[in-house]
């Protein structure tokens, strides 16, 4: 009682077979070699991978591109090309992001320039504390050598925690000389900076005011 159930089956497949015969019988492949010759297959070989082919059909038109194969030193070309790109583009979206949120905080070039000046401050009175806390630590530093040098004079003795507190006190200052030398050289370089910021901000402002018109 299955047999006419069998029959169907076989007959269906043997149908799709030949669909299928017939779909792939009309695309063929085309590629050229080394010398640049064309040839056509009916089946793909390994010279039209190692080449690159393409699907034509049975008009003549390619309906598909497949690029050659690469091999394992072209992949890593290609590999870092793209990284490259990627990274290219997310810099690019987040400098537009930093943009559009900039334009937004400052609508004005007025306030822009406000918050520039605001960090000038910040530097400003970090300088203006190291050079207080620089003058009370030399003040301090003099003291101790006055003492020692009376002594000296005196023909005594320098005890040794005397020359322990100089060496140390001295140590401090040189500290706070190298600071103020970093927070001198941070200013110049900051007000560097803030041309070219200054500069960005009326390049980005003018792209937006264009866009508007």
């Amino acid at each position: 009682m299955h047999k006419p159930l069998l029959v169907i089956a076989a007959v269906a497949l043997l149908a799709g077979l030949s669909v299928h015969a017939q779909n792939t019988g009309n695309v063929r492949y085309k590629w050229y070699d080394g010398q640049g010759l064309v040839h056509f297959s009916d089946s793909l070989t390994v010279e039209a991978m190692k080449y690159g082919y393409d699907l034509v059909n049975d008009r003549g038109m390619v309906v598909q591109r497949v690029p050659r194969q690469l091999n394992a030193a072209e992949r890593a070309a290609a590999n870092k090309l793209a990284a490259e790109q990627a990274a290219s583009q997310r810099a690019a979206q987040e400098r537009a992001n930093a943009d559009a949120q900039m334009l937004a905080a400052y609508p004005d070039e007025e306030s822009y320039r406000i918050s520039l000046q605001q960090a000038l401050d910040t530097i400003d009175q970090q300088i203006h504390t190291t050079r207080i806390n620089l003058r009370s630590q030399e003040k301090a530093l003099t003291d101790l050598l006055a003492r020692a040098a009376e002594l000296e004079n005196a023909k005594n003795p320098v005890p040794k925690f005397l020359v322990d507190s100089i060496a140390q006190q001295r140590n401090v200052v040189g500290t706070l000389r190298d600071t103020l030398r970093r927070q001198q050289t941070l200013r110049s370089d900051t007000m560097q900076q803030q041309v070219g910021q200054l500069a960005h901000y009326r390049e980005v402002r003018a792209a937006q005011d264009r866009a508007a018109e």
